[in-house]
């Protein structure tokens, strides 16, 4: 299978070209405020299911029938109209997302990408992440993908459990999941994520590290350790409410993560984010762009993105949302070319909060360089230097406020661009799925 096109398929020639040369090595640096302003992540979300796992909250749908060439035709659609609107002229990474996506077809991938790298410049290094479930993607559906453009995979591997999956309602067998994470290694060295979960009801930390001690002699670079969110409306959290299954202990989740950190760093894996964990650089730069505020598309049923309409000729962030239900959805964009249905304009200090709610949550934190992309009039001390409550949380060790920054307060040059607001990522916490 080869991407609809000449165009696109000199494209994914080159991409998978490309990445057989390029091995990541790290999270750029902050782009410049003007280039910032012409690039985005972009993220597609696929909302069909095969089922309902009694997890996840998430915009899926589980349908009779789908009927592909439509909705392909209205992704496509809507990438292109925002992405005229948000003047955004290159595409950093792109995300398929759902619901599972691995369920779509290929040609799908193929003809969005071809619609990304038409309206904007693609890079042929661009990160191109599916989401996939084992059960969904056999190793000739996985290289079929890879032919479309896809050069990443993110598995849902959960657990290693077979009754750990039954009870989150998962569709394969931890057999299954070995096999599907062994053929994508094969097709997509170095380039294979996988999902495991912790603090299920009535789980032990010793069996639950086991577990993870054996993912680690089959696993890739990158690594997701999620732990279980009881979300209202789901049959797990039904499950609990009516004392079927007795409520996940929070002290054992915290213990499961605090010993799970230890074992990857072990293996040699940096952690990068709350959640997140990689090693041989293989960090995931589509997420580093949330993380770093950056810009991005949601494309697709309640796909969410962040970006200024400069088409529209607007000078402020929006957050988007998506029409939720497919099928609306799908209307609204025949109509109008998207589908958004609700924006959100972000003042300065929506803005600053969410640089350092994200900011918090990585290794790095935030830099001064960082910090005055959003806001170039008041440096990190300024803003935090004096502030009582950051004063307290220094002395406990939760937060830290490098001393080159409080340096570079106080006179200029290259040192103040050193400082950094950063979180103790050692300290006890309990992460969960964005």
């Amino acid at each position: 299978m080869a991407l609809p096109g000449a165009r696109a398929r000199g494209w994914a020639a080159a991409a998978r070209a490309a990445q057989r040369r390029r091995r990541v090595e790290g999270a750029g640096g902050s782009p410049s405020p003007e280039l910032a302003g012409r690039r985005a992540a972009l993220y597609v979300h696929w909302p069909y299911c095969e089922k309902r796992c009694s997890y996840c909250n998430f915009n899926k749908y589980i349908p009779r029938g789908v009927e592909e060439a439509a909705m392909q035709k209205c992704l496509v659609t809507e990438a292109q109209t925002l992405l005229r609107l948000s003047g955004v002229q290159r595409v950093e990474s792109v995300f398929f997302g759902g619901g599972t996506p691995s369920l779509a077809s290929p040609h799908t991938v193929a003809a969005v990408l071809e619609a990304v790298a038409q309206t904007a410049h693609l890079p042929a290094d661009s990160e191109v992440t599916l989401e996939a479930n084992p059960t969904s993607t056999p190793g000739s559906r996985l290289a079929e993908f890879g032919a479309a453009g896809v050069n990443r995979l993110s598995i849902g591997l959960q657990s290693l459990d077979n009754t750990e999956l039954r009870l989150l309602g998962r569709t394969h067998s931890a057999c299954d999941a070995l096999r599907t994470l062994a053929e994508a290694r094969r097709l997509f060295p170095g380039r294979v994520s996988v999902d495991f979960m912790l603090g299920l009801p009535a789980q032990q930390v010793g069996l639950w590290l086991g577990q993870l001690q054996e993912l680690l002699h089959h696993c890739d670079d990158h690594l997701s350790l999620y732990q279980l969110s009881l979300e209202r409306g789901t049959a797990l959290f039904a499950q609990v409410q009516q004392g079927v299954l007795p409520a996940p202990d929070p002290e054992l989740a915290a213990e499961m993560y605090q010993r799970g950190r230890v074992v990857l760093r072990e293996a040699g894996f940096r952690q990068y984010e709350v959640s997140n964990f990689a090693r041989n650089g293989a960090l995931s730069t589509h997420n580093w762009t949330y993380w770093q505020c950056g810009q991005y598309l949601g494309i697709g049923p309640g796909a969410h993105g962040r970006f200024m309409p400069q088409g529209a000729g607007s000078h402020t962030r929006e957050a988007r949302i998506q029409t939720l239900e497919p099928d609306n959805w799908m209307k609204e964009v025949m109509m109008f070319g998207h589908g958004t249905r609700k924006r959100v304009p972000l003042g300065r200090l929506e803005l600053l909060e969410e640089v350092l709610a994200l900011g918090l949550r990585t290794d790095v934190g935030i830099t001064h360089q960082h910090w005055q992309q959003f806001e170039p009039q008041l440096t990190l001390c300024d803003v935090f230097g004096a502030n009582k409550e950051v004063q307290e949380l220094l002395e406990q060790g939760l937060l830290q406020l490098d001393h080159r920054c409080v340096g570079g307060c106080q006179a200029e040059g290259a040192e103040a661009s050193q400082g950094a607001l950063t979180t103790a990522l050692h300290r006890p916490r309990r992460s969960e799925k964005d």
